[in-house]
């Protein structure tokens, strides 16, 4: 009961101004974190100087419209460096890592951040887990009672961020929430706004990069799929020496395939034209082509003790976030499996999934004629970003970036410099540096 009070008070804003966030410096940062209502320092690791680095849990509702339904621990991170500093909120759209990370807006900023781990992945998971209490409102919530609970000790204006799936979730809770933070940095972000209509993923991959590098790429998955009869049971016979399988995709030969038709969509999200010379050609040997898939495609994804994971990343895509088409035309005749890189091969049959297309169309109607201070940062060559975030006639002080022949993994650095420059400059205005 204590719990659930504490929760609806912080969600009502009325929680505690802990009494030592007046100037918490290094001495006393640890006290004013303790004196949060349900927030729960699990660990204090080593940092670099100047900072310190917390591990924590804050209690969360399973259900922001229900509290008293019970709730969950949300793991997260802080990397301190002053109350007096911006704080920006991070998120990779996934579990969190209890390493030592500082985002490019930290980094640009000096300020403090605060990484979450979303719900339902790693260990921030409800028991019993309601499924459809994993939407994105329900994540939104959850970042918003994040800065709610914090905003007593870290005063000074926050910054959201996030890259891909983290890009996404960034601006969902910007939908929800749009006074949270003082401005948001979307790297990377999917708009798929209309998943019956994915054209514009296909498009992208035909004409993206050199005719010879996606004739290169199409002849490898040809040869890959002529010769699975050796190379799946090469993929069988490394899961079975880990003690792993494939009960979640249904087989290795499955698996198998969805790895290949993936693959040019991942070669150029990861890779892009300079790693084209590596491709191997059709007559290459067994060795050559079975490294490659596994390097590019990431077999180890495929299996239970990887798949297993990211259940609810692909139940989202499912329901909600949308996901994109492969080709298929040039390889005729070699595919056993139709339809076998929808999420819902990545989720448990038991699970039900209903796909709701009014979420993503309301985000992007938000993002065109009501969204303010959002910048997005793209790469040229992204295929994840074919369908992007689009700024419209009501989008106030907004930017969208694009890095010439960027990957998935851009950055601001990387931008021209009058470009980077001007992103610069908008975050330290909207941070109030």
């Amino acid at each position: 009961m204590v719990a659930q009070a504490a929760a609806v008070a912080m969600l009502a804003g009325t929680a505690a101004v802990p009494a030592a966030a007046a100037g918490a410096g290094p001495a006393d940062i640890r006290a004013a974190i303790e004196a949060v209502p349900g927030l729960r320092i699990v660990e204090e690791k080593p940092a670099a100087p100047g900072f310190r680095f917390f591990v924590l849990t804050l209690h969360q509702p399973a259900d922001h419209g229900h509290p008293e339904r019970g709730g969950f621990d949300q793991r997260l991170t802080l990397l301190h460096r002053g109350t007096d500093r911006p704080t920006v909120l991070y998120t990779s759209g996934y579990d969190v890592s209890t390493a030592q990370y500082r985002s490019e807006p930290a980094e640009l900023l000096d300020g403090n951040q605060v990484s979450t781990e979303q719900r339902f992945f790693g260990t921030s998971r409800p028991d019993p887990a309601d499924w459809d209490d994993l939407d994105i409102r329900q994540a939104a919530a959850d970042h918003h009672h994040v800065i709610e609970a914090l905003r007593a000790v870290y005063r000074a204006p926050w910054i959201s961020t996030g890259g891909s799936k983290g890009g996404m979730t960034t601006v969902y809770h910007r939908r929800f929430y749009p006074q949270d933070v003082a401005g948001s940095v979307a790297y990377s972000a999917p708009n798929n706004v209309d998943d019956r209509e994915d054209s514009a993923y296909l498009d992208f991959l035909r004409t993206v990069g050199t005719p010879e590098c996606r004739t290169a790429l199409q002849a490898a998955q040809r040869a890959l799929l002529e010769r699975r009869t050796a190379l799946v049971a090469r993929y069988q016979a490394w899961a079975d020496s880990r003690g792993d399988g494939f009960r979640l995709v249904g087989s290795a030969d499955k698996a198998f395939e969805i790895a290949v038709l993936r693959a040019p969509f991942m070669f150029w999200q990861g890779r892009g034209q300079a790693a084209c010379p590596a491709v191997p050609p059709a007559d290459a040997s067994d060795d050559a082509l079975y490294g490659w898939l596994s390097d590019v495609a990431q077999l180890p994804v495929y299996a239970d003790a990887v798949a297993g994971k990211f259940v609810p990343y692909f139940y989202q895509l499912g329901t909600q976030l949308g996901y994109f088409p492969v080709e298929t035309a040039h390889l005729a005749g070699l595919l056993r499996y139709p339809g076998a890189t929808e999420p819902r091969t990545f989720v448990p049959q038991d699970l039900p999934m209903r796909y709701r297309p009014q979420a993503m169309r309301d985000v992007d109607r938000w993002v065109r004629t009501r969204g303010e201070h959002l910048m997005f940062v793209n790469g040229a060559a992204d295929p994840s970003v074919a369908e992007p975030f689009r700024l419209g006639d009501g989008s106030r002080d907004s930017y969208l970036f694009e890095v010439p022949g960027g990957t998935h993994s851009v950055r601001i650095a990387q931008l021209p410099a009058a470009d980077a420059a001007a992103a610069t400059a908008a975050l330290r205005r909207w941070a109030g540096v």
